[in-house]
C-alpha cells in the first residue's frame, strides 16, 4: 500500500495480498486467512484476513468506547464527514469499480452506472437528514451485517450510515466473497475523519461464520443487530437475537412479483420485466421472479418479451456472471423440475454451454404452476416464469401466494387501477410501470413478511438507530 492509504492498482491485484480487517482505526492483517477466488474465473485472487472471536470482542469494546464522545458530536460534524466520504468514494470510483467487478462478477452497467453513484448518493442523502433527528437518545451499538455480495458498496453503506448519522458506532461483517470492496468502505470512512472506534469492518471464514456472529449478537454491547441477506440464515439471527431481546433490522429474500395488466405499454412492460429480473445475473433481492400477465394480451406480451431478451440477452452477448457455481446448478435445477411437471421454456436454452461453471443465461419459464419448486422459491439468479391470469383479482392472489413480500410491480395506463392494485399487494415496495429494482436514498425500502422487517433509507432509516425516550419534570 502507498502511504496515503491508496492501492497502486498494480500491485494491489498481486496473489500475495492479504486483505487486512479495520479495527479501531487502524488495519489489522491476522495469522488466519483465507482464500478470495474470482467469480468469472474460479482462479485464486488474493488471501483475507479472519476475524477471530477475541478480535470481533475487541472490535465491540472499541465501538463501546468511542461511542460517549461519538454520541456527543454536533450534528454538522456527523453530516461533514458523511459529506467528505461521499467525495472520497467519488474520487476513488474506479478502485471501488475495480474490486467489485473482480470479486463479485460484476458489470459496468451493475458497479459504474448503479452501485457506486447509488452509494454515493446515499451518503449525501443521509448527511442531508442527519439535523432532522433530534430529540431522541442514541441506541449504543449496531452491528451491521451485509452478507449479501452482489451489491458490496450500497449494501455495505447502508448497514452503517444511518446509525452512524444518528450518533452511533458500529460493527460492520462484511461478506467474505468480497473482502476487498468491505475494507474500502472502511478506509472511505477512516479517510472522511470518522473518529477510530467508530466503524470497524471485519470478515471471516465460512467456519467461522456461528461463533464470530454469535459472539457479537450476545455481547452486552451491542443493542442493535441489522442484518441484509437470505431468510434462512436471518431466521437463525433473529432468533438468536430474540434470546437476548435484543431488536433487529432485516432486509431478506425476496419473490418479487411484476402485474401487467390488458391496457399496459407492452413495450415497456417488457423492457422492465427482462432488466427487472436478470440485471446482475438476477442477483438482487427485488430482482423481478414472476411475471403475471392477462390472457387476453398474452401472446402479444411474450411476443415483446422474446424481442426484449434478444436486444439485451442475445446469443452476441455474455451470459450473466453469478458469484459461484451453486446458485447457477440451483437454477438450472429449478428450471429442468419444472418442465419436468409441464412448464416450457419461452426463451433460453437450459443446455447452453458456457465457458465458466459460473456463467448462465438468461431463461424465462411459462406454464409455471404451484405445483413446482420455481413457483415458491427464491431463484436469486437468471430465471423468472410468466404465468397467464384471467382478471386483476387472480393476479393479486398469486402475487401475495408467497412467504415473501419485498418489492413488486404493475404495468397500467390507468393510474386508478394501480394504486387499486397497489394496496393489495403484500409487499414493501410497489412500483408502477417501473421494474421491481428500484431503490432510492429517500424511499424507505423494507420488507413483509419473511422478506424482513424495519425500514432502510431516508428518514424512517435514521429512526431505526434511534430510541425515543420520554422525560417528565415537577417543580
Amino acid at each position: 500500500m502507498a502511504t496515503n492509504g491508496h492501492f497502486n492498482h498494480v500491485s494491489s491485484t498481486a496473489s500475495n495480498h492479504v486483505v487486512p480487517l479495520h479495527i479501531n482505526g487502524k488495519d489489522v492483517t491476522t495469522e488466519t486467512t483465507f482464500d478470495v477466488k474470482s467469480p468469472v474465473t474460479n482462479k485464486f485472487l488474493w488471501k483475507s484476513s479472519s476475524v477471530s472471536k477475541d478480535d470481533a470482542i475487541k472490535a465491540v469494546e472499541a465501538a463501546q468506547a468511542a461511542f460517549p464522545a461519538w454520541s456527543k458530536t454536533k450534528p454538522s460534524q456527523r453530516r461533514d464527514i458523511l459529506l467528505k466520504a461521499s467525495e472520497i468514494l467519488q474520487d476513488r470510483m474506479e478502485e471501488a469499480i475495480e474490486y467489485m467487478d473482480i470479486e463479485t462478477g460484476s458489470t459496468a452497467d451493475v458497479s459504474r452506472h448503479f452501485n457506486l453513484p447509488a452509494t454515493i448518493e446515499q451518503l449525501r442523502d443521509v448527511a442531508g437528514r442527519i439535523v432532522t433527528a433530534t430529540g431522541h437518545i442514541p441506541i449504543c451499538l449496531e452491528d451491521g451485517k451485509s452478507a449479501l455480495v452482489n451489491a458490496p458498496y450500497i449494501l455495505g453503506v447502508r448497514a452503517i450510515s444511518y446509525a452512524i448519522a444518528a450518533g452511533n458506532t458500529c460493527i460492520l461483517k462484511g461478506s467474505e466473497i468480497s473482502p476487498r470492496c468491505f475494507w474500502l468502505i472502511s478506509q472511505i470512512f477512516k479517510e472522511a475523519g470518522l473518529p477510530d472506534g467508530v466503524l470497524s469492518v471485519i470478515f471471516h471464514r465460512p467456519q467461522d461464520a456461528a461463533e464470530v456472529t454469535t459472539a457479537i449478537i450476545e455481547h452486552p454491547f451491542v443493542k442493535k443487530i441489522n442484518f441484509t441477506g437470505s431468510t434462512a440464515v436471518g431466521s437463525i439471527i433473529a432468533a438468536q437475537a430474540g434470546k437476548n431481546l435484543k431488536p433487529v433490522l432485516m432486509e431478506l429474500g425476496g419473490k418479487a412479483p411484476t402485474i401487467v395488466l390488458k391496457d399496459a405499454n407492452l413495450e415497456k412492460a417488457a423492457q422492465g420485466c427482462v432488466v427487472g429480473a436478470f440485471m446482475h445475473g438476477g442477483q438482487i433481492c427485488m430482482s423481478t421472479e414472476r411475471i403475471l400477465v392477462h390472457s387476453s394480451i398474452a401472446s402479444a406480451f411474450c411476443t415483446a418479451l422474446k424481442k426484449a431478451m434478444d436486444q439485451m440477452y442475445g446469443k452476441s452477448s455474455p451470459a450473466p456472471i453469478l458469484i459461484n457455481a451453486p446458485p447457477v446448478q440451483k437454477n438450472k435445477k429449478l428450471v429442468a423440475q419444472a418442465v419436468s411437471k409441464g412448464a416450457t421454456i419461452l426463451t433460453g436454452d437450459l443446455d447452453s454451454k458456457e465457458d465458466s461453471e459460473t456463467r448462465m443465461r438468461p431463461i424465462v419459464v411459462e406454464g409455471v404452476t404451484k405445483e413446482m419448486d420455481l413457483y415458491h422459491i427464491e431463484s436469486f439468479g437468471p430465471t423468472t416464469s410468466v404465468i397467464v391470469v384471467d382478471s386483476e383479482e387472480e393476479a393479486v392472489k398469486i402475487a401475495n401466494d408467497t412467504e415473501y413480500g419485498l418489492s413488486s410491480a404493475v404495468y397500467t395506463e390507468n393510474l386508478g387501477a394501480g394504486l387499486r392494485i397497489a394496496k393489495q399487494i403484500e409487499t414493501g415496495a410497489v412500483h408502477i410501470n417501473n421494474m421491481t429494482v428500484h431503490d432510492e436514498p429517500n424511499l424507505p425500502h423494507g420488507g413483509a413478511k419473511k422478506s424482513g422487517f424495519g425500514r432502510f433509507n431516508g428518514s424512517a432509516g435514521i429512526e431505526e438507530f434511534l430510541r425515543t425516550k420520554t422525560v417528565t419534570w415537577a417543580d
